[in-house]
């Protein structure tokens, strides 16, 4: 072998070492970048695992926390309920209690019940049954229906009808038990000359006493009661004619209305004031006074009207088994 052969063998073999440290080293960082890589994807997967468990911890412990707050949540809406529940019951029991005591009537309202008056549909039949007894050609339509007391000159209650019209006072007795009206009374507004009001007062050595507050209408000032009629009575010769409030008038709104002494004096005024306008009576002066003073009733002793009127004989009423 020649010397130029031995050079190149020399090379070549000083090559493949080389050669194979380079393959060798390729290898290394493969096997490094490797297993890099699969540490990598381990300490991934570990740090899903932990991020996975440390959210399924979570989870249970949300859970868990919501499930016992919605459990508190639900004891204190329980409890909340029992004491709705309680107070809806001590309410119920409380209006049941209130409803009850309504429900039982009172002495007064027990009294008040007695009048016919008041029973259902008794005071619109009579109303129909006065508004037929209205002449249109002597009184002219109606203006207003009024449920009075009239005072009579021996201090005697009696019930009464009023109707205001447009030329008359009409003055009713209406028996509420039988529906029939057994006396009417007309007076002419165009000779109404004085209407005064004010509180009931009797004589110095009276015994009696009236409470409250009445309306004297006067239609003839020139002629005064009699001697004879004071003393009468039974005399309905008076030229005046006195009211007061029904004793049902504070029953309900309705009876409010009917019975208020003032709204009737005020309409019975502008009544006579428009007729004094239109049909003037010869010889009389035109107007009507009105006048606040007192009422007199010229009644000493009474006895007959105070037992009359403690036991309500001018009224319709129910008196134990017999209705008056």
């Amino acid at each position: 072998m020649s010397e130029a052969d031995e050079v190149q063998l020399r090379h070549v073999d000083l090559g493949r070492p080389a050669a194979r440290s380079e393959a060798t080293e390729g290898r290394g960082e493969a096997r490094t970048e490797a297993t890099a890589r699969t540490e990598a994807t381990a300490r991934t997967e570990a740090i899903e695992e932990r991020t996975g468990a440390a959210e399924g911890r979570t989870e249970e412990r949300t859970e868990e926390r919501t499930g016992a707050e919605e459990g508190r949540t639900e004891e204190r809406t329980g409890a909340t309920l029992e004491r709705t529940g309680a107070a809806e019951g001590r309410t119920e029991e409380r209006t049941g209690a209130g409803a009850a005591a309504r429900s039982i009537p009172s002495p007064d309202q027990f009294k008040l019940r007695r009048f016919f008056v008041l029973r259902p549909g008794t005071l619109n039949q009579a109303i129909k049954d006065v508004e037929a007894l209205v002449d249109e050609k002597v009184d002219g339509s109606v203006h207003g229906i009024w449920l009075m007391a009239e005072v009579d000159h021996w201090n005697n209650e009696k019930e009464r009808l009023v109707l205001i019209t447009d030329n008359s006072l009409l003055v009713c007795k209406y028996d509420f038990v039988m529906f029939t009206c057994d006396q009417v009374q007309r007076v002419a507004l165009n000779f109404v000359d004085r209407i005064s009001h004010g509180a009931f007062s009797f004589p110095k050595r009276s015994l009696l006493q009236r409470g409250g507050e009445g309306v004297r209408v006067f239609w003839d000032r020139l002629r005064e009661p009699s001697f004879t009629s004071r003393w009468n009575p039974f005399a309905t010769d008076f030229p005046f004619i006195t009211f007061t409030s029904h004793p049902v008038w504070n029953a309900s709104d309705t009876f409010a209305q009917l019975c208020d002494v003032k709204n009737f004096r005020e309409q019975l005024w502008d009544a006579a004031q428009k007729v004094h306008a239109v049909k003037p009576v010869p010889g009389k002066a035109n107007g009507v006074l009105v006048l606040n003073q007192q009422i007199q009733i010229e009644a000493y002793v009474g006895l007959m009207s105070f037992l009359g009127n403690q036991n309500k004989l001018g009224y319709c009423m129910a008196r134990g088994n017999i209705g008056f």
